[in-house]
């Protein structure tokens, strides 16, 4: 019965660490950034690593009233969207660090990413 207690300690050890090393990949997610651009570069948007859009450059000849305004909204949106989807990419690739060699199934995500 007490080699029963032993695994159980040992498995509690183990998922501190694990713990640990996800607070440790979260903090460096948050620390990440990606940019994403539309319109050959002319329009970038950039997001954390939890996805929060955090700049956007515009490039100045876009906006001297010779493009239409649908226009420009939409390549801001598809650059903020360019951005947003590149920093959830690097968010599961930092969060896949912590799961190999774990029998997770195929295609699991983390919760949030």
């Amino acid at each position: 019965m007490l080699k029963g207690l032993g695994d159980m300690a040992k498995l509690m050890r183990e998922a501190q660490k694990m713990q640990e090393r996800m607070a440790e990949a979260q903090s460096r997610i948050a620390e990440m950034t990606a940019e994403g651009t539309a319109g050959a570069g002319m329009v970038r948007a950039t997001a954390s690593g939890e996805g929060e859009v955090k700049g956007l450059k515009v490039d100045p000849s876009l906006i001297d009233g010779s493009m239409e305004k649908e226009v420009l909204e939409d390549l801001i949106v598809a650059a903020v969207n360019d951005a947003v989807r590149k920093a959830k990419e690097q968010a599961q690739e930092e969060l896949s660090k912590l799961t190999e060699g774990l029998p997770l199934p195929p295609g699991f995500k983390f919760p949030g990413t």
